[in-house]
């Protein structure tokens, strides 16, 4: 235990934080009575009682303890509360081996995907994957300006986040997409805003950009063996309504009723995004809907995503009975109506400062769902034998 010494000074000569790091004693004990300091690991740990409302405890010291360089945190162990006071980071410390490994394995499996969508036999010739090229830049282009934009908007509100992490997986695109870890919690409604906006407008226009590229590279034509082959298994992707529009702007076509040509691979790389950005947007937990919608509403954001996984589920359940979709068809609705579920129950993220947000960030987060569901189709992938 360190001696609480009142003017904010703690024990001198000791290893580790000391209470003079963190803010004056004073101005913590104004809202939460000390009785004990530890130090753990790097931490100030703090035992006492608050003097008013748990959260109001956080929203009074926690601008104090970030000014001193700590993330502050209000818990309970064993039926004590515990003010732990972390030191922050937001930079990035050392290589991100882990970061690298899994980009390196994302690259590897997203060229495997885009061989086959090349009409390329990786599995005759290993070499030909590497033609594939293209598709692997546009999906993790499109996914990694989408999580950059979240990183470069944490590192602004001085929101600890790491690098992204991109997912490898052998699927029809070769990855599950990407993510960021943020520590600590948000300081206002501004900053679980302007992050949870970030990612979904840098990745969109990203994805424009892609698109328009893709759609002027020329088409890949099926061999008349495939097309002929009564065996084969063709698969069919959903246009949404904002792939159409630059295709019908820019007068390219889509070949959708054309089984001997497909689109360039760039365009289905420029599809993942919007794909990615539409599942999203879905308002529920701490998705980048979540984050946006909370913000907007605050707890209202709790009954709207109550709603979202039965919007799913129903969605699901109208294509199979209504529109006799197979349910290998419907099934990623009936999963994201079970992630939904999920994320729902975790919660959304609840900032420190929970002041309402300025007229300005309301129009955009509007505007951003509403972009979000030009990026909508109710039938994202089908296998047609």
């Amino acid at each position: 235990m360190e001696d609480i010494d009142r003017s904010g000074f703690g024990t001198a000569g000791r290893d580790g934080p000391s209470l003079e790091d963190g803010p004056p004693i004073d101005r913590i004990e104004s809202v939460f009575a000390v009785y004990e300091v530890q130090r753990e690991d790097g931490r100030l740990v703090y035992y006492g009682d608050p003097l008013t409302h748990p959260e109001r405890v956080m929203r009074e010291l926690w601008a104090a303890f970030r000014e001193h360089g700590y993330d502050a945190e209000l818990e309970t162990r064993h039926g004590e509360y515990v003010l732990v006071a972390e030191p922050t980071s937001v930079g990035i410390d050392g290589i991100p081996w882990t970061n690298l490994v899994l980009l390196l394995a994302t690259v590897c499996s997203t060229l495997f995907a885009g061989a086959f969508w090349y009409q390329l036999d990786p599995f005759a010739d290993p070499a030909t994957i590497w033609r594939a090229w293209p598709f692997t830049a546009a999906i993790l282009g499109v996914l990694g300006v989408h999580e950059m934009g979240h990183y470069v908007m944490s590192r602004y509100h001085q929101v600890d986040a790491s690098l992204p992490y991109f997912i490898p997986v052998p699927t029809l695109i070769g990855t599950m997409g990407a993510v960021i870890k943020m520590k600590g919690r948000m300081p206002d409604r501004k900053a679980l805003f302007d992050i949870g906006v970030a990612g979904p407008l840098a990745g969109l226009v990203a994805t424009v950009v892609v698109t328009v590229i893709g759609l002027h590279l020329p088409p890949v034509a099926v061999s008349e063996t495939v097309v002929q082959n009564p065996d084969a298994i063709r698969i069919e992707l959903g246009y949404p309504p904002l792939l159409e529009l630059l295709a019908a702007g820019f007068d390219r076509p889509l070949y959708r009723n054309d089984p001997t040509m497909g689109v360039n691979p760039v365009v289905i790389g420029a599809w993942v995004g919007m794909f990615v950005t539409f599942l999203n947007l879905i308002p529920v937990g701490q998705l980048d809907g979540g984050h946006i919608l909370r913000a907007m509403v605050g707890d209202y954001q709790e009954t709207i995503a109550a709603l979202v996984p039965g919007a799913l589920f129903a969605l699901a359940g109208y294509l199979y009975y209504f529109r006799e979709y197979s349910i290998n068809t419907v099934f990623v609705w009936i999963l994201w109506g079970l992630l939904a579920t999920l994320f729902a129950s975790m919660g959304a993220a609840t900032p420190i400062r929970d002041d309402q947000l300025g007229s300005g960030r309301l129009l955009l987060g509007i505007l951003t769902f509403g972009v979000g569901l030009l990026c909508f189709m109710p039938v994202p992938v089908m296998i047609v034998d």
